[in-house]
């Protein structure tokens, strides 16, 4: 188990060492990958140096070398929730970000006056003594509550953005590889707090290597996601899908949202505006000559949708309509919803199976 272990650090490493040389010596790959990722990578590449020269034996069978992977522990949550706010909102970087790192550095100073500096006889009478044993548990635990709040902000910051993408689009975007990445790492940070309690309470033999694997199960993640960052970077530019323009807030009166409604109606009747398959809320906002938080509050108060269920409902409207006419015999199911304004099979499925309480299939099965 421990060869194959190590045999992982070696290829993670290599890795890293790979992507890094990749982001330094190619112009084009860095413009693509997020920064975020980039230090991620460069993170990940100290904390497995020191695995790589404890292993190796350079300085030496000397465990405290393998302290030096500890170092990357604090910047792992802080620099994927700053990824995460970077792909979502298109954040910028600043250097008010850095204060998300003080702990961090403070965890890898105290790191090395704990665990490096110290003499061989005060840190083997620290092991005896059993002082390090509780050190290195509490710094673990700290690590840990650490990673795992900014996990937590991550998740809801993406559950939030793609809330608001409801509001503001009529198709489904690509966020699912997204949201993969953040509860994979949600998955690993869960077993490592099982495998911290049972190195408190159970066996501290199978806690060990447990905990080694779980370290490189994150490591090789984030690889993965820095290799896609630098293949398919449009998969995490989220944030430019939409740029909403900013206006006053609403002052409409109730008469006016009455009289804007059934406008509203007859332009979704006449026009079809959803058969653009890419329709965002402000182009329907400007057709009907009324701002964005107008259109937004007549489709809370009046009609009781978002804007995405609002268009989609439509789109339902004329996918059965077209079902009924001889067009229909010229498509399959999904052509004929790409011809209301679908643009994914995902979202039409979900959407009439919502409206119509039965799948296209079985709604049709039963008409014929």
């Amino acid at each position: 188990m421990q060869k194959f272990l190590n045999q992982l650090v070696y290829f993670g490493y290599f890795q890293s060492l790979f992507l890094l040389f990749i982001y330094l010596f190619s112009p084009k790959r860095r413009k693509s990958i997020n920064q975020y990722i980039a230090f991620l990578v460069l993170v990940l590449t100290i904390g497995l140096t020191g695995r790589v020269v404890y292993m190796s034996e350079i300085f030496g069978k000397n465990f405290r070398l393998i302290t030096i992977s500890e170092f990357a522990i604090l910047f792992f949550g802080a620099t994927i929730y700053l990824f995460t706010r970077s792909s979502l909102l298109n954040k910028k970087f600043s250097y008010r970000e850095l204060v998300h790192y003080i702990p961090g550095v403070v965890y890898a100073t105290l790191i090395v006056f704990l665990f490096i500096i110290p003499s061989e006889a005060a840190y083997r009478a620290k092991f005896k003594s059993g002082e390090l044993l509780v050190i290195s548990t509490l710094f673990a635990g700290v690590g840990l509550l650490f990673n795992i709040t900014y996990w937590a902000l991550s998740l809801r910051l993406f559950f939030n953005y793609r809330k608001k993408l409801q509001n503001e689009l009529s198709y489904s975007v690509k966020t699912q590889f997204f949201l993969n990445f953040l509860i994979a790492i949600g998955v690993c940070l869960f077993c490592w707090v099982v495998v911290y309690f049972i190195s408190i309470y159970g066996n501290k033999f199978i806690a060990r290597p447990t905990h080694h694997g779980l370290w490189l199960s994150i490591a090789f993640i984030i690889l993965f996601i820095a290799y896609y960052g630098m293949t398919e970077p449009d998969l995490f530019k989220l944030a430019t899908i939409i740029k909403p323009k900013k206006y006053a807030q609403s002052k409409l009166s109730t008469k006016d949202l009455d009289r804007l409604k059934d406008k509203l109606d007859q332009l979704m009747e006449k026009n079809k505006p959803y058969l653009n398959r890419k329709l965002v809320k402000a182009e329907l906002a400007e057709l009907l000559g009324v701002s964005n938080p107008e259109i937004a509050r007549l489709l809370n108060e009046r009609i009781g949708m978002s804007f995405f269920e609002y268009v989609n409902y439509y789109r339902i409207k004329e996918f059965v309509a077209l079902a009924k006419t001889d067009k229909a015999q010229q498509f399959t199911i999904f052509g004929l919803a790409q011809e209301a304004g679908f643009n994914s099979k995902t979202t039409f499925h979900k959407s009439f199976k919502k409206l119509m309480g039965t799948s296209p299939g079985d709604y049709f099965a039963r008409q014929t």
